[in-house]
């Protein structure tokens, strides 16, 4: 895993590139490199940060330039020794073992025909001196970041948008609707990018620069192509296709270990692990006993320690207490964009401890609940079907009832009562406007009434764009169009974002398996009545991994990879929301309204209702919205 930095025919793109892959040094602090070459009318110059995985010594250092081809690349290819080996069966003649250098014969011999043959998560520029062609690439779901911005004919990169924007803030303008769209999700969908001149590579695609200023573009992967073929197809074994791509995942010259939650997800894949490498050890999380009493928040470590035991796994507990006041901020800048999802503290403390231990990468299990109906919302959403059923005259009572209940009380949260509000928030809506509802922050009526009036019409384009992407395919199955909807957007946009983002923070590479192109064609293949079997969620993944699990923990009530919010926001950091909510830089600029932000406050503090979600993001917006006007005013000095 490595930090990639580069410019294309872009005035001072030398000094530039060495700048942008300077800020990039925490994802690579084993190594750095520059290429230089004069490309008709400028230049191009490819930057790097090495984190040695795969091949330690200096045959993978980066970039790597030969016989006219130079490569700057981030990620894994978990079948590299494959294509290794077709490679040399037809002549190549490899100088060391990265998969550097089996990319660089591969996009030699095929172009870009070899990109869906990739398997792995990646993000690589690659120039051909023949041609004066720089072709930028991400793959196929998105694991990977890469951040553009295109002037004139030029164009410059970066697997992070805090180095460009570190270096062009003066020329680069917030996107009002990104930060609308961050305040529908909690995070700027991977459509979008909080700055109006940049963008992301869109996984599964390609760009490719001429030397005369033309840009082209291609697509090699398309998810909803994928879904819609898997349909068609005979339904895989799962419990083979899972332990498969967890063989792959391992693949490493230096030290793995896994994420152990105790559900169902991370306890898989740990179990799948140990038994390819014995003895492997795992990260853990807990939190204060007062904290997790107040959010109400399930015992995870017991779990956690049983799956250790049973799999004679070092397990390494870790207990979240942080002075959340000082990470914050530093989570806000490490995230690019503005994410209210404090999960990313969780992976970035983990990943921070197992790097002080030696250990540079970890297995998640993340993705499996995008790709097999794991969360709540999805249940729920078969479940609200069945509520439109029921006669309006018998659902008001039981709605005035739960309206009135308290989500807390001084000394404790109560999550049922959170989970019933959440869903009748939601279960009488139409098909797309339930989904979207059942996992965004607002309301239409509320987002307009957060925001500047003149964001009105930005509103509804955020929330057409959410419609016109779930529409976008022709799955009949209801489940999968959530499914495929959340790897669209969920995955992607949070998700994977945060944990490249904090994983790399600590200098850390996160792995993971359930987001392969293999078992996303597994996962498709498994219709509805599979993933979601009378109220049991990720029934069909429960089933595959009944074969090495034991029942407590496939069956277990389904965890949340989170942080006790509530009492983060009622004590912690309660000073903190009253200036930003008083006179913070989002009220004082007119992007947000004060009173609805104080009516926020109020309903939260009276626990009417659970807004502490609401109010962390807030204050993360804040904290990015101060960053990037920093940014602008330091580099227009």
């Amino acid at each position: 895993m490595c930090g990639i930095a580069g410019s294309y025919l872009w005035p001072d793109g030398g000094p530039l590139t060495e700048r942008l892959t300077k800020a990039l040094a925490h994802r690579g602090p084993d190594g750095a490199g520059h290429y230089a070459h004069a490309a008709g009318a400028g230049e191009v110059h490819l930057g790097h940060r090495r984190l040695a995985i795969l091949d330690l010594s200096e045959t993978g250092a980066q970039p790597m330039v030969r016989d006219g081809l130079a490569l700057t690349y981030n990620g894994e290819l978990y079948n590299a020794p494959e294509l290794r080996a077709e490679l040399e069966g037809a002549g190549v003649r490899f100088r060391g073992t990265s998969d550097t250098e089996v990319l660089l014969e591969a996009w030699r011999r095929w172009g870009t025909d070899c990109l869906p043959r990739l398997r792995g998560m990646f993000a690589f520029g690659v120039f051909d001196e023949r041609t004066g062609e720089l072709v930028l690439v991400r793959d196929q779901l998105g694991i990977k970041p890469l951040f553009v911005v295109r002037r004139g004919g030029g164009l410059v990169f970066a697997s992070e948008l805090k180095a460009l924007a570190g270096e062009l803030g003066g020329s680069l303008t917030v996107d009002a609707a990104a930060l609308v769209a961050s305040l529908l999700y909690y995070w700027v969908p991977d459509g979008r990018c909080a700055y109006r001149e940049a963008e992301k590579l869109p996984p599964g695609t390609w760009l490719r620069c001429l030397p005369d200023g033309r840009v082209r573009r291609g697509r090699y992967y398309s998810i909803a192509e994928v879904a819609q073929a898997a349909q068609d197809e005979p339904e895989a074994d799962l419990a083979e296709v899972v332990a498969e791509s967890t063989r792959k995942h391992l693949l490493s010259d230096v030290g793995v270990a896994t994420f152990l939650s105790g559900g169902l997800d991370s306890s898989y894949l740990t179990a799948l692990a140990a038994r390819e490498r014995p003895g492997i050890s795992a990260y853990t999380i807990g939190f204060r006993a007062e904290d997790a009493r107040f959010e109400a928040m399930p015992d995870d470590l017991r779990y956690a320690r049983q799956v250790a035991a049973r799999f004679g796994v070092e397990l390494h507990e870790i207990e979240i207490a942080p002075d959340v006041h000082d990470l914050l901020p530093r989570m806000t800048y490490h995230l690019d964009e503005p994410i209210g999802d404090p999960a990313a503290i969780n992976t970035f403390l983990i990943c921070s401890a197992a790097r002080e231990a030696g250990i540079k990468v970890m297995l998640s299990g993340m993705g499996a609940d995008e790709l097999f109906a794991g969360y709540r919302k999805h249940l729920a959403n078969l479940l609200g079907l069945r509520y439109q059923r029921v006669p309006a005259v018998l659902r008001r009572p039981v709605e005035s009832v739960v309206d009135r209940l308290p989500v807390a009380s001084a000394g404790r949260g109560y999550r049922s009562v959170r989970f019933a509000k959440r869903f009748l928030s939601f279960a009488t809506l139409p098909e797309e406007a339930a989904f979207r509802r059942s996992y965004t922050m607002y309301d239409r009526e509320e987002l307009l009434g957060l925001v500047n009036p003149d964001l009105a019409s930005t509103v509804d384009e955020v929330l057409t764009e959410h419609a016109d992407t779930y529409h976008d395919n022709a799955l009949s199955d209801f489940v999968n169009r959530m499914c495929l909807a959340d790897a669209r957007l969920f995955l992607p946009g949070l998700n994977l974002a945060y944990t490249d983002r904090s994983s790399m923070a600590a200098s850390t590479e996160v792995r993971v398996p359930f987001v392969d192109v293999d078992v996303v064609r597994a996962a498709f293949g498994i219709p509805g009545h599979h993933k979601i079997a009378g109220r049991q969620g990720k029934a069909a993944l429960k089933w595959a991994a009944s074969g090495i699990l034991p029942k407590e923990i496939v069956h277990r009530p389904k965890g949340l990879f989170s942080a006790p919010l509530r009492a983060w926001m009622s004590r912690d950091l309660a000073p903190l929301v009253r200036e930003v909510v008083h006179d913070g830089a989002l009220v004082t600029s007119g992007l947000l309204d004060r009173d609805a932000l104080h009516r926020l406050v109020a309903e939260d503090a009276s626990g009417r209702q659970d807004r502490a979600k609401h109010l962390w993001h807030i204050v993360t917006l804040e904290y990015w919205y101060r960053g990037a006007v920093a940014a602008a005013q330091d580099t227009a000095a």
